[in-house]
């Protein structure tokens, strides 16, 4: 079901998780649950892997995870400071250790000349540790290479947040 890499990246970030005794969790926007699909694939992810907020509407980011009204109005759903609110949140929410947010603009519609399709924002970030965020743009062309590349992204920034 899941491209070979995203399974060994995956494996990759809960063997480190397991060895530190970290939990994880994520919350997902444009992704809609597939990074928590792919951790969930590899066989004892429940050791390490505690919870996913799938939080695709901006209600749901208010609701679930305490995304300010005023930082989505600012800066938009697809945004830095929205996707470091949504890794604050989920920390508060979640007896976790990290957590990755990824929002961001899947297509095939939906874009703008500021935030066209394939702008996506990951942000990582560990308990009682700033926030980071990454900007990319993803240019397969479809919804579902923007996905899949965001989910490849975000295990390897989530990786590196545990192992530099």
């Amino acid at each position: 079901m899941f491209a070979v890499d995203l399974i060994e990246s995956a494996v990759v970030l809960l063997d480190v998780c397991r060895t530190r005794g970290l939990k994880i969790t994520t919350a997902e926007s444009c992704t809609g649950g597939l990074l928590s699909a792919v951790l969930t694939e590899v066989p004892g992810a429940s050791d390490v892997f505690e919870r996913s907020f799938i939080t695709y509407s901006n209600a749901s980011k208010t609701e679930m995870l305490g995304v300010q009204d005023a930082v989505i109005a600012r800066h938009g759903a697809v945004s830095a400071a929205v996707a470091i609110a949504m890794t604050d949140g989920a920390l508060k929410h979640a007896p976790v250790d990290i957590a990755i947010a990824v929002t961001g603009v899947a297509g095939p519609d939906g874009g703008t000349d500021q935030k066209p399709v394939g702008l996506v924002y990951i942000a990582v970030q560990r308990r009682n540790a700033p926030a980071t965020a990454q900007r990319f743009h993803f240019t397969s062309g479809t919804r579902h290479g923007v996905r899949t590349d965001s989910v490849r992204e975000a295990l390897r920034l989530a990786t590196e947040a545990l192992t530099s």
